[in-house]
């Protein structure tokens, strides 16, 4: 399985029980629409690996209860710990005309309701306290927080994002 292929579903975050249990931090807004799941791909020495599921048991605040097949002791599950898990993008469940998965927008021409064309987005940076877009804008990148007072509209079509900048919020990108 290739990564780029691939989204983070989440990670393994600690060690749960005595007998091979762990417990998963899953990024996703709907966590239960991975109950049923019967494998998963980790990440070991650069490459994914498929991992099959005992079972996967839904928990409070986006985590889950993870067994895997042959992960029988703590020593087995704490191997673990700290790996990221992985899924095709095949496996993401589909979005309304008026949703988007944040690694659709790379690509995307952002445009400014004030400024006009900003740039393209060239990544997403996935913060633990927001979420970014990276825009090259005048070859420097400038990073604009994905939240709703800015995102205005995305258009999947035309391939575009309508934002409401901040006054200044570019400005601060083009300082020498």
């Amino acid at each position: 399985m290739n990564k780029d292929n691939c989204f983070q579903l989440g990670y393994v975050s600690k060690v749960h029980g005595l007998h091979g249990e762990v417990l998963v931090v899953l990024d996703v807004d709907y966590p239960e629409d991975y109950e049923e799941l019967k494998h998963v791909f980790i990440e070991q020495k650069t490459r994914l690996v498929p991992f099959f599921i005992e079972h996967f048991v839904s928990q409070p605040n986006n985590k889950m209860l993870a067994k895997f097949e042959d992960f029988n002791t703590v020593d087995d599950a704490s191997k673990l710990v700290g790996s990221a898990l992985f899924l095709p993008m095949s496996e993401l469940p589909e979005l309304g005309e008026d949703q988007y998965y944040y690694h659709e927008l790379v690509g995307f021409e952002v445009i400014d309701d004030s400024l006009g064309l900003i740039g393209e987005v060239k990544v997403i940076y996935d913060m633990e306290t927001q979420d970014l877009l990276g825009v090259e804008h005048r070859g420097k990148e400038v990073l604009i927080p994905i939240q709703d007072q800015i995102i205005q509209k995305v258009d999947k079509a035309e391939k575009k994002v309508y934002c409401s900048l901040p006054t200044g919020l570019i400005d601060i990108y083009l300082e020498d």
